[in-house]
């Protein structure tokens, strides 16, 4: 028989449904079902994935959605009446009921939200036409007066319904899951369909796929609620029978009501709703009459000129010309010139925006237009890879703005095309591998320990699946074998892995359109942000223009940098300075890139001191390379770089397509430049090939294969590529260049993207090397909410010969300034300075002066918001240094100084005095003479106003013990240098120590170790709190031991198991001339000595550090941490063996 589900929740109704689309839609064809529903809780997320997949399987997709009904008015938000909402089913059939239903939920969200998103019967009369409606499940409004024993009313408001959607589209729904409050209503809802003629339908209420899924589903809901499976859920299901049934089930269940089945079908063939894919819908660019296609191209011409000059080479205009016309038959012109337009929105009103991100930068016409700063020409960027003729699909332009300013720019969109026609869009948070697994163990109730140890056997590389981490980890195998516990927490985390579990804003996407958004797609509301309910992939397929308004950071540092630049220099211009500046290569080849944008992980730094970099090419290649995948061939690419006599090309073809990359391929363009020059394709086809062997499209790249080594004819004889044997390639080379390709296609980067980056990168490294005072006070201000990293940069600069003074009221601005060769502290990092505050004490310096004495200060910034608590902050962080009195001074005398000033202000204030009012005498300031707090103290008091120490560190005096103590560095730590579980010894004083007390009622610490350059994260658990909690609270220089730990959520943090004081015996030693390690001199790192050495090194592996000498490069470098060494006499004997005694030294 036939039979349809027309309620069905599939995994977008959030940690509710576990319907995954593609599964369901599978299982229903293979019930044999020819059209099935999709009706997920108030939300259409999954809409345009559901539609577009069961057309692929011959399934009729039905559109519709539970929405949530208020029981008043949908604006009505009051506890007490409004937080009961009932449930109706809505189903499009036809167009019409699209539009209406879509602007039913986007009201939902944006008037009627309260818990949920809701509408109401003013909604329902307005947007009723096209829809059909059904009554719902036991939380539907009918079934609710039911069981209040409310029939009469339950009648009348059926009634209603059926009049407000009309004859035969009003539903009386009949559910049986075996729950007895529906056996008490079916009986009533037959009742009330025949006293009123208004149609039954049977429906199962579908939240999962297979009957034995409702352990998934029990899983989820615990989930959801953050309850464990071996508790009362309030939300849990009474019944296994919320799965997607066969229509012979149905008919079991509904056999005496057999129209209520045959209903079913007969609305799934009214439902018939479609999509328009592929059509572009762009909002029109207003130039007024003028053709808008002429406009572009004298727009770009005109850049054409300006950047190439009055007679460009035929070269560069033949590709204008080809892009341009590419561009107007694809129907993108207005495109460009919307984006073109916001770009120079932005460039006009002095907001920084980045030279070109992704492939759009491969455009010359972008380029020319002003949407891009970087030469596609001159870089080798194929404009196909942005926009193919050969294969329809949206192109995207993402753009970076100073991250301070791109609301301002979004800000221009939205009031050029009107609020309602500009929309963010909605992002999904998933289960990902290692969340999948704790969030499942916590709702299965499996010990912390366990999902800890499983979870982190799941490496943190992207696109990680937990089926890949089983095919690639023996321990987590072993365990999924041997454990039945493990196992069990493996296989459910392999049910729910990757379905969506929150809504979100995506970061930066934005959808601009031609008409109200509303009128397309639903809208939602995510933190008081209008999205748009389909992802950007959906927005793509239906023809919506979207683009990523990308905020980014350095981009903001770079203009600030050149502000302070420009007091010293006036003409400065960071887009002028030159690209192969030797010292600023010479500086990222000896790896010191600490806040060069892209090049500061130490994985980067190693990279680099072994390459060498010297110019934007070997950047590019360099940011291309350091990725998963692609990573294998950096050796290979470094030893190629330096000895280009061992490059070998399997045919002269490619050199000059590898030749930039030293004979390796790295970039997706050359993929498409080798399919082009061996076997005569064009470039779109050529992409279309690489995108297959991306996707690992495997019937494609077998047929392309044939056509790569013979070439294609089309049925009239003409060729449509010539095929490699054509250009005296042999089919052996031919097929080991294309198994090459297909191998590493997945791994090659886009080079138009690395290069726009390389240029930010290459910008940052030429300021920190030429600039450095400028450039750290603009990045140290962009990063003033991160303790750690200005502890970092702070440690940076202090081994550069650069100091971070203090806070001074008389010098700082309220960012970090150069003062001369220095940095001064920005007075914003204050706490309880508010930015108001800030503005008028230097708006007050500037105009009068500057401050003579603490009296002075405090009566010249006399205001409601300045306080006691602003002027005491002030002081312990040595803003009010060099005003006459020491710090304890100061804070010792805060009572008399406002008192005085207090007074001074009523004195002088006219009209302040009431006639009779007692005049009394001026309180006057005499500051009592006291001595400066220990240094110690000043320290701490400077920590507790800003969370760092400015003036010093308390470890300094400890620098001598450090130098020689085989300690890891804090800021290695944060960094990520260390595995989990590898053990650590720290030094530092412990900030923020807290102790709390645990389900299990055993206590835990935790904390921050603070050293010199930087903080961790500690956690002390019960047994090491309760030995070492005095010297953890004491304040005291420590030695801290413990394990690391890492959590996917969370910084890297040490679990510590010992703690010791460092002894005062040690305080004020000398550093020793050398650091404490192992010394080595070799010719270079490519000898064969070497590779013996490496291999030595790893053998003894340890926590002591090993340096390296290279005569020919006279490069000092510092090993990795795997080639630390543990020190033995064994050790140092087989290493005089290979390199000689004179050549190795050992310092303790």
């Amino acid at each position: 028989m036939d039979f349809t589900h027309l309620h069905v929740h599939t995994e977008y109704s959030l940690l509710d449904g576990c319907c995954r689309i593609e599964q369901i839609i599978d299982r229903a064809a293979q019930l044999g079902q020819t059209a099935l529903a999709i009706t997920d809780h108030g939300v259409m997320y999954g809409v345009i994935s559901f539609y577009k997949y069961a057309l692929s399987k011959g399934v009729k997709p039905i559109i519709g959605c539970e929405v949530y009904v208020a029981p008043r008015s949908r604006f009505d938000k009051q506890k007490s009446l409004d937080s009961r909402y009932s449930h109706l089913v809505l189903l499009c059939e036809n167009n019409e009921g699209y539009r209406n239903l879509i602007k039913l939920v986007s009201a939902g969200f944006t008037e009627g939200f309260y818990s949920k998103p809701r509408i109401d019967r003013e909604l329902l009369k307005k947007y009723h036409s096209g829809i059909i409606a059904l009554s719902a499940c036991l939380a539907g409004e009918i079934p609710q007066l039911l069981l209040n024993g409310e029939y009469d009313k339950a009648k009348e408001t059926a009634l209603w319904y059926r009049d407000t959607f009309g004859e035969n589209n009003y539903f009386l729904e009949l559910q049986d899951h075996g729950i007895e409050e529906q056996k008490r209503v079916n009986p009533q809802l037959i009742r009330i369909s025949e006293e009123t003629g208004i149609g039954l339908v049977a429906t199962n209420d579908v939240h999962y796929i297979n009957h034995d899924d409702f352990k998934m589903h029990k899983v989820l809901l615990c989930i959801q609620t953050g309850s464990k499976i071996t508790e009362d859920n309030p939300i849990e299901f009474k019944t296994n029978e919320f799965y997607l049934k066969s229509a012979e089930e149905m008919a079991k269940l509904f056999g005496g009501t057999p129209s209520a089945l045959t209903n079913t079908s007969k609305i799934a063939e009214r439902c018939c709703v479609t999509f328009e894919f592929g059509k572009i819908k762009l909002p029109r660019f207003d130039i007024g009459e003028r053709d808008h296609f002429e406009y572009f191209k004298e727009k770009c011409l005109e850049g054409l000129q300006r950047i190439y000059g009055e007679t460009p080479d035929k070269t560069v205009t033949d590709r204008l010309s080809y892009e341009l016309g590419v561009i107007n038959r694809m129907g993108y012109v207005d495109y460009y010139l919307i984006v073109a337009d916001f770009v120079n929105y932005a460039k006009s009103h002095g907001i920084p925006v980045g030279p070109g991100r992704g492939s759009g930068a491969a455009s010359l016409a972008a380029y020319c237009i002003g949407i891009t700063g970087i030469d596609p020409i001159k870089y080798d960027l194929y404009f196909e890879r942005f926009l193919n003729p050969e294969r329809v699909s949206m192109p995207d332009f993402d753009i970076d703005f100073c991250y301070v300013n791109r609301q301002k720019v979004i800000d221009y969109v939205i009031k050029k095309y009107g609020s309602d026609r500009v929309s963010q869009i909605v992002t999904f948070g998933t289960m990902a591998a290692r969340a999948a697994i704790r969030d499942v163990g916590r709702a299965m109730d499996i010990p912390y320990a366990v999902c800890d140890k499983t979870a982190k056997l799941i490496p943190q590389s992207l696109g990680m699946t937990i089926n890949r981490a089983l095919a690639g980890s023996k321990e987590l195998s072993a365990l999924y074998e041997n454990d039945p516990q493990i196992k069990e927490l493996i296989d459910m985390a392999m049910k729910l892995e990757g379905m969506p579990r929150h809504a979100s804003t995506h970061a930066a996407g934005v959808v601009i359109s031609d008409k109200p958004i509303a009128e397309y797609v639903p809208l939602a509301v995510n933190d008081d942000a209008v999205v748009t309910q389909y992802t950007m992939t959906a927005l793509d397929e239906l023809g919506l223009l979207k683009m990523d308004f990308l905020g980014l950071r350095n981009l903001t540092v770079i203009a600030d940098a050149q502000e302070f630049i420009r007091k010293k220099e006036p003409l400065f211009d960071i887009e002028k300075v030159p690209l192969d500046d030797n010292d600023t290569y010479k500086m990222m080849g000896k790896g010191l890139t600490d806040g060069v944008f892209q090049f500061e992980s130490e994985g980067m730094k190693s990279v680099l001191r072994q390459f060498g970099p010297n110019s934007i090419e070997d950047l590019t290649a360099i940011l291309s390379l350091y990725r998963p995948g692609p990573m294998d061939s950096v050796p290979k690419y470094i030893h190629n770089r330096h000895h280009p006599e061992d490059i070998k090309y399997d045919t002269p073809l490619l050199k000059p397509i590898l030749d930039v990359t030293y004979g390796c391929i790295v970039y997706q363009e050359q993929v498409m430049q080798v399919f082009r020059t061996l076997a005569g394709y064009s470039l779109g086809r050529a992409d279309i090939v690489r995108r297959a062997m991306a996707k690992k499209k495997h019937a494609v790249m077998e047929r392309e294969r044939e056509f790569f080594i013979h070439g294609e004819r089309d049925e009239k004889g003409n060729i449509l590529c010539c095929g490699a044997l054509k250009n005296g390639v042999s089919e052996e080379t031919a097929n080991k260049i294309f198994d090459d390709m297909s191998s590493f296609s997945s791994y090659a980067f886009n080079k138009a993207h690395a290069a726009a980056y390389s240029f930010v990168a290459y910008r940052t490294a030429y300021l920190k090397c030429h600039y450095p005072s400028e450039y750290f006070a603009a990045l140290m201000t962009s990063m003033m909410d991160s303790g750690s990293k200005i502890a970092l940069y702070t440690a940076d600069l202090k081994r550069e010969g650069i100091k971070v003074l203090p806070p001074s009221v008389n010098h700082s601005l309220a960012g970090f300034t150069p003062d001369g060769k220095n940095i001064r502290f920005g007075l914003m990092a204050i706490k309880n300075l508010g930015q108001g505050i800030i503005e008028r004490l230097i708006k007050e310096r500037e105009k009068n002066g500057l401050y003579t004495s603490v009296y002075d200060f405090c009566l010249r910034n006399y205001s409601r918001e300045f306080n006691r608590k602003s002027l005491e902050g002030l002081i312990k962080s040595g803003a009010m240094d060099g005003l006459g009195e020491n710090r304890r001074q100061m804070l010792y005398n805060i009572d008399g100084v406002m008192a005085a000033v207090d007074s001074e202000k009523r004195f002088s204030s006219e009209g302040q005095l009431n006639l009779f009012d007692e005049m009394g005498d001026a309180v006057k300031y005499e500051p009592q003479r006291v001595e400066e707090m220990p240094k110690e103290m000043l320290l701490s008091l400077e920590k507790e106003a800003t969370g760092l120490y400015l003036s010093g560190h308390p470890l300094d005096e400890y620098a001598g013990f450090l130098s020689s103590a085989r300690l890891n560095s804090v800021s290695d730590i944060a960094a990520h240098k260390y595995r989990d579980g590898e053990r650590v010894t720290v030094a530092g004083l412990v900030s923020g120590f807290k102790v709390r007390q645990l389900k299990n009622n055993n206590l835990m610490g935790s904390g921050f170790a603070e050293g010199i350059d930087g903080s961790a994260p500690i956690t002390v658990f019960a047994a090491v709190l309760s030995e070492f909690r005095p010297l953890l609270t004491s304040g005291e220089p420590l030695i801290i031991s413990g394990r690391i730990s890492e959590r996917e959520d969370r910084d890297t943090e040490i679990v510590v198991d010992r703690v010791e004081k460092i002894p005062e015996s040690e305080k004020g030693k000398t550093v020793p001339k050398y650091k404490s390690g192992l010394y080595l001199k070799v010719k270079n790192t490519e000898c064969a000595e070497f590779a013996a050495v490496k291999e030595i090194l790893e053998r003894f592996h340890g926590n002591t550090a090993v340096f390296i000498y290279c005569t020919e490069t006279k490069k000092k470098l510092q090993a990795p941490e795997k080639l630390k060494i543990t020190p033995s006499d064994r050790l140092f004997s087989a290493l005089n063996v290979i390199l000689g005694k004179e050549n190795v030294k050992f310092i303790k």
